[in-house]
């Protein structure tokens, strides 16, 4: 039996009747840029989340850049994230001239540790912590991150709150849905994530009328009127095509939501039923609704040996992610070393992704599982 990690076959089997005519009135119209599918999606996305404002964008790379650009980050700025996430986090600092500070992970959650955001920001220099402008905590794997002991650090310390939600659509904290707790929330509509387009896609939400106005002119060169140009923006519209197909895929997130967590349920019960809890670690919902866009269990001094095992009896797998940023060879001006983040250092060679998605059948779950059990048995 083959079980892919992901298999989006299965979901458009499900939405195809109501996706074709959707997409052939789209056809028909020849509109494909901004516009009414555009701006309808934008509405349900506010509305889903919870946000006063929706912005669309091209991809959620895009929607972390236009943030940071939407506060005026400017070269040799500072802005504090975590080092064990998608390159794309510290990639769009780093491409404004601005210096990613990383803060290390907490050990369960691999989300960035409060306490030692609090530690870093106390250790450095006022000629640095002059220059400290945001942080961007990343709600990794499907779970928001521990935003109250972040949002009074922020305050503290007049920094702007910009959520890295692209994992993490409908994940909730306190009664919150990701991308409304700071002043920014960046999604990714990448077609693997639980909200997925037919091609790249993001989304910006904000609760604030100036940060919606400036969003708006920046993904289209900065251009307030035709031709008529008050700053420097970008190319960062997204496309009609993909709104048209979110619009139809959105009603249908919670129901796959479930499923996702109704899978990791199962799982949590076979690993326990199969005795291998003291070989695996399993994800740790610590901070609210976990929306699963990967299960991630943690495997000490086996993880690559499984992986090998998995790959062999035809089981897909993924390690997200192998190298943590501060170990990057574009970001070795930052002088990032080993030992640095340990925690970060420790998830990247222990962690590993598991089927997850929501049309996965329970067959299918427990073959993975009797697999796992089986290379365990085995040593």
């Amino acid at each position: 039996m083959k079980i892919p990690l992901l298999d989006l076959t299965r979901q458009y089997r499900q939405i195809r009747d109501k996706l074709t005519p959707k997409l052939t009135e789209l056809f028909e119209s020849q509109q494909f840029i901004l516009g009414r599918p555009v701006q309808e999606l934008e509405a349900q996305m506010a509305a889903y989340c919870g946000a006063s404002y929706a912005v669309g964008v091209s991809s959620g790379t895009d929607a972390l850049l236009l943030s940071l650009m939407t506060i005026d980050i400017h070269p040799g700025d500072r802005v504090l994230t975590s080092p064990y996430t998608f390159f794309a986090t510290a990639g769009a600092i780093y491409r404004l001239g601005a210096v990613p500070v990383f803060v290390d992970i907490d050990p369960d959650t691999c989300t960035i540790s409060p306490v030692k955001l609090a530690e870093t920001i106390q250790a450095m220099p006022q000629t640095i912590k002059h220059r400290l402008r945001a942080v961007i905590p990343v709600h990794l794997y499907g779970q928001c991150a521990d935003m109250e002991p972040i949002l009074h650090l922020a305050a503290d310390n007049h920094l702007v709150v910009i959520e890295d939600a692209a994992q993490a659509i409908g994940a909730e904290y306190r009664g919150k849905r990701a991308g409304t707790i700071g002043d920014f929330g960046c999604f990714s509509f990448f077609p693997s994530k639980n909200l997925g387009g037919f091609g790249d896609g993001g989304m910006v939400t904000t609760q604030t009328e100036a940060y919606r106005d400036k969003l708006h002119r920046l993904r289209v060169h900065g251009g307030a009127e035709r031709y008529r140009h008050t700053e420097v923006g970008g190319n960062f519209r997204l496309d009609a095509l993909q709104a048209a197909v979110l619009s139809v895929k959105l009603p249908h997130l919670d129901g796959w939501t479930e499923g996702r967590r109704n899978h990791a349920r199962m799982y949590a019960r076979l690993f326990r039923d199969a005795g291998l809890l003291e070989r695996i670690g399993l994800p740790v919902e610590r901070t609210g609704k976990h929306v699963y866009n990967q299960f991630v269990i943690r495997i000490p001094g086996h993880r690559d040996a499984l992986q090998r095992y998995l790959t062999e009896k035809g089981i897909g797998t993924a390690i997200y992610y192998p190298i943590p940023l501060h170990l990057q060879p574009c970001f070795a001006d930052l002088g990032g070393k080993p030992g640095d983040f340990p925690e970060s250092e420790r998830a990247a060679q222990e962690t590993l992704a598991l089927p997850i998605f929501p049309e996965l059948e329970p067959q299918e779950i427990e073959r993975v599982v009797d697999v796992i059990h089986e290379y365990f048995r085995n040593r």
